[in-house]
């Protein structure tokens, strides 16, 4: 048997340690995806840090009933083709749901998919859970108010992650995004009441 050259044994070692390289790089960046798409959550309840969510506010000018209305019907009563894209109900009970909600990410080229639980206080508040998505907890409510002639939500949460520093900067990357989906999604809830309001 021959034996190997001292040149045949380091590219043998080299070649190990790119695939290995290869391997983990690989591995990281799908761990990464997974996070991201909440595919692959990370809840090991060590390290936990929380952060505030909001608070936002919004004054919406329609009755308190017709913006409760807007924020449940897409869990509690028919939904537009376009909704039904965004949130899908797994499960209904009388006054709660659990809800698989789909956001678009990274430039719309992936979809992060979380899974919450809604309760429904009418017509005064709506609080989410997270069940499932890229940070190990979030909760969140809707609390709606008689402010005038109209109505003001104010949104408030927390978000947790775990991991101490490593959390805390994955927090940082989460939170941004996540507040700014909340926002868009209260612009729309002002638009549609206010349009209900009008016709009304």
């Amino acid at each position: 048997m021959r034996r190997r050259t001292r040149g045949e044994v380091s590219a043998m070692v080299w070649i190990g340690a790119l695939t290995t390289a290869a391997v983990a790089g690989a591995g990281a960046a799908a761990g990464y995806l997974g996070l991201v798409t909440g595919a692959v959550p990370l809840d090991v309840g060590v390290g936990r840090r929380t952060r505030p969510l909001g608070p936002q506010t919004v004054d919406v000018a329609a009755p308190r009933e017709v913006v409760f209305d807007v924020v449940a019907q897409p869990y509690l009563g028919r939904t537009t083709r376009a909704m039904r894209e965004k949130v899908q109900v797994l499960e209904r009970g009388t006054d709660m749901v659990l809800a698989a909600h789909r956001t678009p990410v990274a430039g719309g080229r992936l979809t992060a998919t979380t899974t919450e639980t809604v309760r429904f206080t009418r017509p005064e508040r709506v609080d989410f859970r997270l069940v499932r998505g890229p940070v190990p907890t979030v909760t969140e409510s809707f609390v709606l108010t008689e402010h005038g002639p109209g109505t003001r939500l104010v949104y408030e949460g927390e978000l947790a992650t775990d991991l101490w520093r490593a959390g805390q900067w994955w927090g940082g990357l989460v939170a941004p995004r996540w507040e700014a989906t909340v926002a868009t999604s209260l612009a729309a809830i002002r638009q549609e009441a206010e349009r209900r309001a009008k016709t009304a």
